[in-house]
């Protein structure tokens, strides 16, 4: 296996993959967010319309070359970033290149009230979901008056003020005030691809090294959002708290006891404690979510209405449990094999790894930042694990109830 770190001329951070005898390339670029975008729904709206025409192409003729050479191609907003990526035949890969090239510099935007609409009738429907729901409220509370807390209802309250120039403006920072970087997964020699590359992306406006910094969401006090839906039959909680991310070192330690806690799936302690001995769920299970500003771990169930003081109190119990009693080695050992596991079923494909390299080089961690931290993960003690669970499971947390 063949890898290279390099700049292209425009400084943009290049990571090179080949991986051989695989016939379908990936290429992901990832341009930094580094201003909040003017009012919540510019982004999400702008990224749904870089597939709906260039001054080259109508998005009929985007939607049939694509096909016609079997290109995946997507445009993706993450909290912290704008992603494109394009999966294709390794014969195609000047085709996709073009395609994508065009899409980025020359998008015109011109189906912006189509689009808004559309958008604005899918978030609709989504907060029909009562789990879209609780969600929603939970993100807009624990990152209030913060970006990441621009949610679906925010979008909604919003939709009618965005402006097609909203959308202009937006993307022209991004494109001309943002860090980028390129990762190429599969089976071409690099001299063969760097020229393409380097006069279809090289000649982007230049990758940038000094931004502003953020501000990091903070919160200091217990925060209950409490919402009824009439015709739920369930009820929905989401308990969580604002926890570090990537670079802390307590990042493997909270990978971990993610793991242990509610994202291993049967083997995990709240499926076994509230779903398995106690019948209280019909789905339960907890989530920790990196971004580059700081990360949400929290826990969610969806039970009878009658069950939600003894849901939360099960919560509680467990919570309980890790802070005050070790790990056994064996559940550490298990968990470990447990996320190790994952990761590589996660980069299977060219087009997982490409993102995944992508996304750590965005994120300023280093292309290899997975490797070493394997390395980390597999230090963890459980001491750290107990010491970890009570310095950030505390009062200052954020509640979202959703019941009949």
């Amino acid at each position: 296996m063949e890898s290279k770190i390099s700049k292209l001329k425009n400084n943009t951070d290049f990571f090179y993959k080949k991986n051989e005898n695989t016939p379908r390339v990936a290429l992901c670029l990832n341009f930094s967010i580094e201003e909040p975008e003017k009012s919540a729904g510019i982004h999400a709206l702008m990224s749904r319309l870089f597939m709906q025409g260039t001054k080259k192409r109508s998005a009929g003729q985007i939607a049939e070359e694509l096909d016609a050479y079997a290109i995946e191609f997507s445009s993706e907003l993450k909290q912290d970033y704008l992603r494109f990526r394009f999966v294709c035949l390794n014969e195609d890969f000047a085709k996709a290149l073009e395609i994508m090239t065009d899409i980025i510099k020359n998008s015109t935007f011109d189906e912006f009230e189509k689009e808004l609409a559309k958008m604005t009738g899918e978030i609709v429907a989504e907060l029909d979901s009562p789990r879209g729901k609780v969600s929603d409220a939970y993100y807009k509370t624990i990152f209030e008056n913060h970006p990441y807390g621009n949610t679906y209802t925010k979008i909604l309250e919003n939709a009618e003020n965005i402006t097609k120039q909203d959308v202009i403006d937006a993307y022209s920072k991004i494109l001309n005030e943002s860090r980028k970087v390129l990762s190429f997964v599969g089976d071409l020699d690099i001299d063969c691809i760097l020229p393409e590359i380097e006069e279809n992306l090289g000649t982007l406006p230049p990758s940038v090294e000094d931004y502003s910094e953020k501000d990091i969401p903070v919160l200091n006090e217990k925060k209950i959002k409490e919402i009824i839906k009439p015709d739920a039959n369930q009820a929905h909680l989401l308990q969580g708290w604002i926890v570090p991310t990537y670079l802390s070192k307590d990042y493997p330690v909270l990978v971990l006891l993610n793991i242990i806690l509610g994202a291993s799936g049967l083997s995990s302690r709240l499926f076994l404690e509230l779903r398995d001995k106690k019948g209280l769920a019909y789905v339960v299970r907890s989530t920790y979510e990196p971004f580059d500003l700081c990360g949400s771990f929290s826990i969610y169930i969806a039970t009878e209405p009658r069950n939600i003081e003894v849901s939360l109190a099960g919560f509680k119990e467990e919570i309980d449990k890790i802070k005050n009693i070790e790990v056994s080695e064996e559940e550490l050992h298990n968990a470990k094999n447990n996320i190790i596991g994952k990761w590589a079923f996660m980069q299977e494909t060219n087009s997982q790894q490409a993102c995944l390299i992508a996304h750590y080089g965005i994120q300023g961690l280093g292309f290899d930042f997975n490797e070493k931290l394997k390395e980390k993960i597999l230090c963890v003690t459980s001491k750290q694990i107990k010491d970890c669970a009570n310095k950030y499971f505390n009062d200052n947390y954020v509640l979202s109830v959703l019941k009949p």
